[in-house]
């Protein structure tokens, strides 16, 4: 079973979500990585899935880069981008259908940027919805304003009575904060918010997400303004009208596509990320602020039915441990504890943390050899307010042979101690995906160790691990 969507011998790149008469059909550009076998495809690719858990694949004929599907009056309507060079020009492109399976691009409807509001290089991922305050048709884009700053990336606007024509807007948000176009734009409202959403990879690698009361804002920032780690990129919302989602990818590490990766290193675990990988699906939460939080679906949470036991075996520390539970009272070091389960391909790894005000890290180690060094570490650590993740790289120094960076992988969080805090760690073969208090997500890659075991850890204080489950 997968729990996250990865098609054969290709990547997930960016989703599509659509729903449509009872069914998730979200599509996504397929990347086939140099791979020509006789069922290659490419291009935008339709799923289908009732669960999230399941999928069937049918091309579409489409080549392009990420837009949006809508359903009006009986005909599908798809809106998508393409790209040209020398000079760099980026075109919308309209098509339609009676059936989702042959698609008719409406070429005399492509059109660029005006050159005047926007620069003619950004003009992509076109999102159309209805407006149902103005009546009438809007289409937002990643795109970049003219202008003296660097930072003129921005959400653009243009306007239709009929799907057909456009025209084109003043941008709908243009903070100038960052130096290239708000790329994967997406907008709902939930409640009394409205809520937009893009992506981004100058400044910080993610998507991000504004709220406002109103289409015509101001929109504002939340204190936690992104929805997971570089790990979970181009994420984009559906609904079945009773739960939103929010589908990314998670990339892998195998290519060297900006000629970034250290030339002596033999893995993987430090290499720079490629476009595309597996999908993952978040479920959103909103908070009684407005805020919006992630947490796993319930089909995923629940596929999982073989409980395995956990022995476990303490390495240094004080420990008191039982069936499925470990303590440790550690006010000056660090209490390790080994299961002596390897680590399986798929599962899911459950329970409860508990810690008291002087904890400085208390967590999960994954895929840790027998002396508890090499390995990857999920820490929350109370004084930073945060879940970090690390990788085997950061467990020693030769010669300086380490990450150019304090932080790998960080969600910011802050957990009451001395209350339980329920953890959920889903992985699949390399791909692994955190969720804290059904709030917050961490998405990661592990490549370099495989087949070793898992661990808890915790330090400077009093640390419970309750409820431990193990699922496969």
């Amino acid at each position: 079973m997968e729990l996250f969507y990865e098609p054969k011998n290709a990547v997930v790149g960016d989703v599509i979500p659509f729903y449509d008469k009872g069914c998730f059909k979200p599509f996504y550009l397929k990347g086939n990585r140099g791979y020509f076998g006789e069922d290659s495809t490419s291009g935008w690719t339709m799923l289908t899935t009732q669960d999230h858990l399941h999928f069937t694949e049918s091309p579409t004929g489409i080549r392009g880069g990420t837009g949006s599907v809508l359903l009006v009056d009986e005909t599908y309507h798809l809106f998508y981008c393409t790209f040209k060079q020398n000079p760099k020009r980026e075109t919308v492109k309209h098509a339609v259908s009676k059936d989702l399976a042959y698609w008719e691009t409406l070429e005399e409807e492509s059109f660029t940027a005006d050159g005047e509001i926007y620069e003619l290089t950004d003009w992509r991922d076109p999102f159309v919805f209805w407006n149902e305050d103005a009546k009438e048709w809007w289409m937002l884009l990643a795109a970049k304003e003219r202008g003296k700053t660097a930072r003129r990336g921005c959400t653009a606007l243009c306007v239709s009575q009929d799907l057909h024509h456009w025209e084109i807007h003043p941008p709908f948000y243009s903070p100038h904060m960052h130096t290239s176009a708000h790329e994967c734009p997406d907008l709902f409202k939930m409640g009394d918010w409205y809520y937009l959403i893009y992506s981004q990879y100058t400044g910080r690698f993610q998507t991000y997400y504004r709220m406002s009361k109103s289409l015509n804002g101001p929109w504002t920032a939340p204190a936690n303004d992104s929805f997971d780690t570089r790990c979970f990129y181009a994420a984009k919302t559906g609904t079945d009208g009773q739960n939103r989602y929010l589908y990314g990818w998670n990339p892998t590490r195998y290519y060297n596509n900006w000629n970034y990766n250290p030339p002596i290193y033999p893995g993987k675990d430090y290499n720079s990320f490629d476009w595309g990988g597996a999908m993952v699906v978040h479920r959103l939460v909103q908070n009684s602020d407005g805020t919006l939080g992630v947490t796993v679906p319930d089909v995923v949470d629940q596929a999982l039915k073989i409980h395995n036991k956990t022995p476990l075996s303490p390495m240094n520390g004080p420990w008191e441990v039982g069936g499925a539970f470990a303590a440790t009272g550690n006010p000056h070091g660090f209490s390790t504890l080994l299961f002596q389960n390897r680590v399986p391909e798929v599962c899911k790894l459950e329970m409860d943390l508990t810690f008291s005000e002087t904890v400085r890290e208390i967590g999960v180690a994954l895929q840790v050899n027998q002396e508890f060094g090499t390995g990857y570490y999920l820490s929350y650590q109370p004084h930073r307010a945060r879940l970090e993740w690390k990788s085997g790289l950061r467990m020693y120094d030769e010669g300086g042979w380490t990450f150019p960076f304090d932080v790998e992988m960080e969600r910011p969080i802050a957990l009451e101690p001395n209350v339980p805090h329920k953890l959920k760690v889903f992985i699949q073969g390399s791909i692994v995906v955190a969720y804290l208090d059904g709030q917050v997500a961490l998405n990661t890659r592990m490549f370099d160790y495989s087949h070793q075991l898992f661990g808890l850890f915790a330090s400077n204080g009093t640390a419970r691990f309750d409820n431990i489950r193990l699922w496969t």
